[in-house]
């Protein structure tokens, strides 16, 4: 991999109703945080835009605060998220022969009186190449197009577990593979928001897969857990085990569904009860003390207030969030993996940061639940010490962690197909 050090990186998360701007430095010791800014988001539902005017406002103001402590004033590429129900994830496998740089195997040296001695090919990056297409090679939405192209574990000769095959010496590749796909038009307008904004898209990368590069260890990873971000409009799953990603999810529900039945519970507008949520929220009627008062706008004039019951007020949360919990357990279960991830749940998001909000999920789910916070990260990483931020935080470290030509780059493929393909499709529609 070739050394980033001093590369500045810069993220955008477009959420439903938060987009955010990150710079990073990458630095000897990892990644530093430059510059962080946030914008209230319009124009977007359930992850996916639909005004892009709209949504490219959010873009350059939170861009613009984040240059602006950073002390930039020229960023121009960008790494930004995708997500919404038109995400899908399936598993799937492919097989080539080994060529290497001498050609396909052969025997050297075979009689009766001594061992047969065989040589076998090295295997370089094009067999790597040549078995994850294999993998590729099947029947997609007409109207999607691959996002991610993941391996699991390679298989050389029968021999399964292999997750490094470049070197090795052999004749038959398989590859097991996780495949993100996602729709053309979603990343069409992602696309076109960012060049509004007068900058040009590096990569596009799941959501999900983003945020697990912020908050999963490699040992969670390896032992077998589940990513959960509750934002706004979506809640995104990405199961691992065994050190990859085997299944990924978009639920249509999220925060905002809590946050409607605030509104309509209390008869107040849709913003006071996104910031009473925020500010007074509780996930569980019996974690809140039987004596908690909260002040709430009065449902005729705005100016007034009227005292309620915190746990009143959580009675109008928990049934929401213990629902949108059971979709998440009913989807983990579907998946096959709900013995397979002992390490539990980690929950990241907007909504996660709700109190009791892990322990509802624990007692929903009946299995362990915890907090993510993005991790791995210097400079101003304070700021960013929140599950809010882990799509931004996790696309910086995605993009500096990604393999350089050198190596094999499964994402570099899937670039030049997905946006080169948008792009050359714009091209000939202007």
């Amino acid at each position: 991999m070739t050394d980033k050090t001093g590369e500045i990186l810069v993220s955008v998360d477009i959420g439903t109703s938060k987009t955010c701007v990150l710079i990073g430095e990458v630095t000897e010791e990892g990644l530093d945080i430059l510059g962080c800014g946030t914008a209230p988001t319009k124009g977007v539902q359930k992850g996916v835009i639909t005004n892009k005017d709209s949504a490219a406002q959010a873009v350059s103001r939170a861009l613009e605060v984040a240059e602006a402590m950073a002390g930039f004033d020229s960023i121009s590429n960008v790494i930004v998220n995708i997500t919404g129900n038109h995400i899908q994830g399936i598993n799937s496998s492919g097989v080539a022969p080994v060529y290497g740089d001498e050609g396909v195997a052969r025997k050297t040296n075979w009689n009766t009186s001594e061992v047969a001695s065989i040589k076998t090919p090295e295997i370089n990056r094009d067999d790597v190449t040549r078995v994850l297409e294999s993998a590729k090679a099947r029947k997609i939405q007409p109207d999607h197009e691959f996002l991610h192209v993941l391996p699991q574990e390679y298989i050389l000769d029968d021999q399964p577990g292999i997750r490094s095959p470049i070197g090795m010496n052999g004749v038959r590749l398989e590859a097991k593979v996780h495949i993100i796909t996602g729709a053309i038009s979603s990343a069409n307008n992602i696309i076109e928001c960012i060049n509004r904004c007068h900058l040009n898209v590096d990569d596009l990368v799941y959501s999900a897969r983003a945020s697990s590069a912020a908050v999963l260890s490699d040992d969670e990873k390896e032992i077998g857990c589940a990513l959960v971000d509750i934002g706004s409009g979506t809640t995104d799953i990405a199961i691992w085990h065994k050190g990859a990603l085997v299944h990924t999810h978009v639920l249509g529900v999220g925060g905002n569904h809590l946050t409607s039945d605030i509104a309509k519970g209390l008869q107040i507008s849709i913003e006071e009860a996104e910031t009473l949520k925020i500010n007074d929220g509780c996930a569980m009627t019996s974690a809140v003390g039987a004596d908690e008062i909260i002040q709430v706008p009065s449902p005729g004039d705005r100016r007034e207030t009227r005292k309620i019951s915190r746990q009143g007020f959580a009675e109008i949360i928990e049934p929401r969030l213990e629902e949108i919990f059971l979709m998440v357990n009913r989807e983990i279960e579907k998946s096959g993996y709900k013995d397979k991830i002992p390490a539990g749940i980690i929950l990241t998001g907007g909504t996660s940061i709700m109190d009791a909000a892990p322990e509802l999920g624990a007692q929903t789910m009946n299995m362990p639940v915890h907090r993510g916070i993005p991790c791995n990260v210097g400079g101003m990483s304070d700021c960013i010490a929140d599950p809010r931020y882990a799509t931004a935080v996790g696309l910086l470290l995605y993009e500096m962690n990604r393999p350089d030509v050198s190596s094999y780059n499964p994402q570099e493929t899937q670039k030049s197909s997905w946006i080169g393909r948008i792009v050359t499709w714009l091209k000939q529609i202007i």
